[in-house]
């Protein structure tokens, strides 16, 4: 199966069908899984099941879209502002585990998220491809926040960032991975512990990329 999809209608009123196609499938998704019928989708939408195939040309374009869009909520708006004050917070370190602490619990809360990302594990046997939708936007195009956050930054000389590609990831590594990991296996990392790789990676992190005094 192929995740591409065609270049779907443009403009205000197809861009808010879009969102409520996307809306309906994901509710319709999380409630009946893959097998869920395109006619339930577009009855949920108020669309014609013509209209939906119209925006994203197959179910399975339809489903990546569901996925990358739930991947993106746990940077939300608040985790996005908090990443946002970062250039001008006096304190970096306080201001980096502040909003790691909004990212993450974000993250471990949104219980729409953790069912969507157990779908995805439960449907990858028979739709390999869909992993192909999180590598495609990459890291820096995939959070466009986290990636501004840390050139910022970087152009402030505050952190020395020579590949920020890389940086992004291992942000990720340290603060996310290991919630994302671990709830696949039906493990939650208590609070204690989450505290502690919140504060530990952060610390990591800025050793790592903190300037260096010639």
């Amino acid at each position: 199966m192929s995740v591409d999809s065609k270049p779907g209608p443009s403009g205000p009123r197809a861009a808010l069908k879009r969102q409520a196609i996307v809306r309906a499938a994901r509710e319709a998704f999380l409630r009946e899984g893959f097998g869920v019928g395109m006619d339930a989708i577009a009855a949920g939408a108020g669309v014609s099941k013509v209209t939906v195939y119209n925006h994203f040309g197959s179910k399975e374009a339809l489903f990546t879209a569901v996925i990358t869009e739930a991947l993106d909520e746990p940077l939300g708006t608040a985790s996005a502002a908090a990443l946002e004050d970062l250039a001008e917070a006096e304190d970096l370190r306080t201001a980096l585990v502040d909003a790691a602490r909004t990212w993450v619990n974000a993250l471990r809360t949104n219980q729409d998220v953790i069912a969507l990302r157990n779908l995805v594990a439960a449907e990858l046997h028979r739709f390999p491809e869909l992993g192909k939708a999180w590598q495609g936007h990459g890291p820096e195009g995939h959070h466009p926040a986290v990636a501004g956050a840390l050139r910022s930054l970087a152009e402030e000389g505050r952190l020395v960032i020579p590949d920020l590609e890389t940086a992004i990831i291992q942000l990720y590594a340290l603060l996310v991975f290991p919630h994302v990991v671990f709830g696949a296996y039906g493990t939650t990392i208590d609070d204690s512990l989450t505290e502690r790789l919140i504060t530990g990676g952060v610390d990591m992190f800025l050793s790592h990329y903190a300037p260096r005094d010639e």
